[in-house]
This record gives C-alpha cells, sequence and structure tokens, in this order.
C-alpha cells in the first residue's frame, strides 16, 4: 500500500504574513465557529431544565445531550468534501443558515420526540468545523496554517457561552411572553446571533476563489486508504472527542456529585472549556515554532498528568484544578493534530481534515453514552478512568508510529 510521505518542514522567520483577505476568513471563520459550537453542545445545559420539565432518565438525558454530536460528526466528511470543492465561503454561510433555522424551531418545541429530531438538526452545526478548516487552508500558506487554523479551532470556546450565558439566559425571560421564555430563550437567542453572523460573513469576507474540481469522489477519498489518516483521528477522539464529552458531562458531574446549582456548575466547567479551546492558537504557534510531534507527545503527557489522580473521589477545587490541566493538554493537542494534518496532506484539509474531525466527534458522541454505561461498574469516576486508559493507548500508538518513521528515514526528528 502505498503511503503519503510526511514533509519536515523547518519553520523559518521569513515566512509570509497572511493576506487581508486570509485575515478576514479566520476572523469570521472563528467568529461563525464560535457561535455554532455554542450550539452544539447548548443541550449540556439547556437539557437540565428539559430532564426536570419531561422527568427524563439519565439515558434519555444522555441522549439528548449527544444526539447533536452525532449528527454534527458524521457530516463533517461530506462538508469538508463540499468545501474544498465548492469553496469554503459558500458551505459556511450554508450552514450558518441552517442552523439557525434549526435553533429557531427549537426555540418553540415541546416533547422528547420533537426534542430529539431538532437536536438531530442542530447538530449540523458540528460540522462547520471541517468547512471551516478547508476554508482557512485555501487561503492561508502552509507555514501560517498552524496558528491560523489553532486560531480557528479556538472557537471551541462557544462551549463556554453556553456554559456561562445560558444559566442566565433560562431565567431572563419568563414563559408566556411574546419570545420564547425561560429554556427556550437561549436557543433563540442563539438563532438571532447566527443569522447576524451570516450576514456579516457574506459582506466582510473575499469571494471563494477555489475552482470546481473535475477529480471524482473515488480521488478525493484515495487519502483515506491510508492508515496515518486513521492514527489521527484516533488522537483527535482524544483531544476533541473526550474534550466535547467531558463538555457535556461536567456540568451534570457538579450538579449531582458535588451539589452545585446550575450556574456554578456552568462557571466551573467553564475554567476546563477556556484553556481547552484559548490555547489552541498557542498550541498552533508551537507546531509551528518547534514541530507539531514534539507538540502532541507533551499533549499527552499533560493529560495524563491530570486524569491519573481524577480517577478517585476528590475535593471540587482540586478536581476543578486537575479537570483544568486536562484542558490545557486537550487545547495544545487539538492544535498540533491538524497541523500535522496540513503537513502530510496538503491540498485536502476538507476531505482528511473531515474523516478526522468526524471520528473525533464520534468519540463525542459515544464516550458519554460510554460513561453511563459503565457508571455501575466502575463508579462515579468511570469517566475518568475510561479517558485514562484511551490517552495511555493513544500516546502509546503515537510514539510508537513516530519511532517506526525515524527509522524509516521519512521522519528522523519530532520537529
Amino acid at each position: 500500500m502505498t503511503v503519503s510521505t510526511a514533509p519536515t518542514p523547518t519553520p523559518t522567520p521569513t515566512a509570509p504574513p497572511l493576506s487581508r483577505e486570509a485575515r478576514q476568513v479566520v476572523t469570521f471563520a472563528t467568529l461563525g465557529f464560535t457561535l455554532m459550537f455554542a450550539v452544539w453542545v447548548m443541550f449540556a445545559i439547556v437539557g437540565l431544565p428539559i430532564r426536570k420539565e419531561l422527568g427524563l432518565s439519565d439515558a434519555q438525558f444522555t441522549l439528548l445531550t449527544a444526539i447533536p454530536v452525532l449528527t454534527g460528526s458524521l457530516l463533517r466528511l461530506p462538508a469538508g468534501i463540499w468545501a474544498d470543492r465548492y469553496g469554503g465561503k459558500k458551505v459556511f454561510l450554508g450552514v450558518l443558515l441552517i442552523t439557525a433555522a434549526f435553533a429557531l424551531a427549537l426555540s418553540f418545541a415541546t416533547g422528547y420526540g420533537v426534542l430529539l429530531a431538532l437536536a438531530l438538526g442542530v447538530g449540523l452545526a458540528g460540522v462547520s468545523f471541517a468547512v471551516g478548516n478547508a476554508w482557512i487552508a485555501q487561503w492561508a500558506p502552509v507555514s501560517r496554517q498552524g496558528l491560523a487554523l489553532g486560531t480557528f479551532g479556538a472557537g471551541n470556546a462557544g462551549a463556554s457561552l453556553t456554559k456561562l450565558l445560558a444559566p442566565a439566559l433560562i431565567v431572563a425571560v419568563p414563559t408566556g411572553l411574546l419570545i420564547p421564555g425561560g429554556w427556550h430563550f437561549v436557543p433563540f437567542v442563539f438563532s438571532v446571533l447566527l443569522l447576524l453572523c451570516a450576514a456579516l460573513t457574506a459582506r466582510f469576507t473575499p469571494a471563494d476563489t477555489a475552482q470546481r474540481s473535475a477529480r471524482t469522489l473515488a480521488d478525493w477519498l484515495r487519502p483515506l486508504a491510508g492508515a496515518q489518516v486513521w492514527r489521527f483521528g484516533l488522537y483527535y477522539v482524544v483531544f476533541f472527542g473526550a474534550y466535547v464529552a467531558l463538555s457535556l458531562f461536567l456540568p451534570r458531574y457538579y450538579v449531582d456529585h458535588y451539589g452545585l446549582p446550575l450556574a456554578r456548575a456552568g462557571l466551573l466547567t467553564a475554567l476546563f472549556i477556556f484553556p481547552a479551546s484559548l490555547l489552541r492558537p498557542l498550541g498552533g504557534y508551537l507546531s509551528d515554532r518547534f514541530g507539531p510531534r514534539a507538540v502532541t507527545v507533551t499533549s499527552f503527557g499533560l493529560m495524563l498528568l491530570g486524569l491519573l489522580p481524577l480517577m478517585r473521589e476528590l475535593p471540587v477545587a482540586t478536581f476543578m484544578a486537575l479537570t483544568t490541566l486536562v484542558g490545557v493538554g486537550m487545547g495544545v493537542g487539538k492544535a498540533s493534530t491538524y497541523t500535522l494534518i496540513a503537513q502530510w496532506y496538503p491540498g485536502q484539509m476538507g476531505v482528511v481534515g473531515g474523516l478526522v474531525g468526524l471520528l473525533g466527534g464520534l468519540g463525542g458522541f459515544i464516550l458519554p453514552l460510554l460513561f453511563a454505561a459503565l457508571k455501575p461498574s466502575l463508579g462515579a469516576q468511570s469517566a475518568f478512568v475510561i479517558l485514562f486508559v484511551l490517552s495511555v493507548g493513544s500516546g502509546v500508538v503515537f510514539v510508537a508510529n513516530m519511532i517506526r518513521l525515524r527509522v524509516l528515514g521519512r521522519a528522523p526528528s519530532f520537529a
């Protein structure tokens, strides 16, 4: 089997800066992704009053919070291909508008069945990651893609918008008014913000320059036959899938396990989300400067350092500090993984990045269900036991593969 050979670029201080058009793309792609990520994980907060209102079981609640992650994961690959073929701006605007429509419908929804169906539609927000990566890669030079893609990926901080603002929005508008009140007000506000973002993006970003490719679908999918792509997906399950899973898991854990009010649970969860998101540009910069392999190894180490003590009962302050450390490793590791993808598969970020994002997103869907399923046997800390084992396994695979490449002379160092 033919396997792609990764370049081993040496970053240089004379690398060309981003053009004005590229900066516009990065800015508005990041803004849109931040909002859509907030919508993607909003059930972690609005699901709690829904659980109380509808009397949902733990299994029903977990499914409701995870369903959007499933949609946004499965469609990342085709969305990435569409962005590569037809232009990132067109597809990104389409995702903004469709997500806004589903969020608006959700603000008027009642009944568990309807909520599940609309949660599938809201989950389309998750494909914005694959689309945005492809869009930015079409404008940013390879030597600057680590920082550019890392900046865009910091839109994961949109989860913090939900954790910090949603509890206040839920109580800001009572039910019975002309606009939806209670938890319904949260998706209503998001739908308005998404429409505004779509208007600004259409106005202030350059038109797509990508020409429709004559390549067949088989040509687009050919890189996916390489084992390296699937290994990238495994690493991204650890850095991104586990991040999504904990973003959904932690609010309920703080409420149920420590007895904290929803607003404080959202705040403490945000302290995990901030480094896991906002350090992504730093991870991209470090990857450009020192090489993504060394940065990825360090990220695995930070996560394991935090996860090991989390496998036992801890005071809330210690628990919060350790989850923050785990978030640091995730934030840096997400950026270094996509820098590796950009180096191995230049010009194919949509399809390869789409598959890697798909696998990472599926991890975000499956892991919360696994946390709940294994809780009776592993105890209240089941989530952290599972993540520790997963991180160890993925880290071993990463290091073993880097050693193999070095022996083959295709990657002489961890830079």
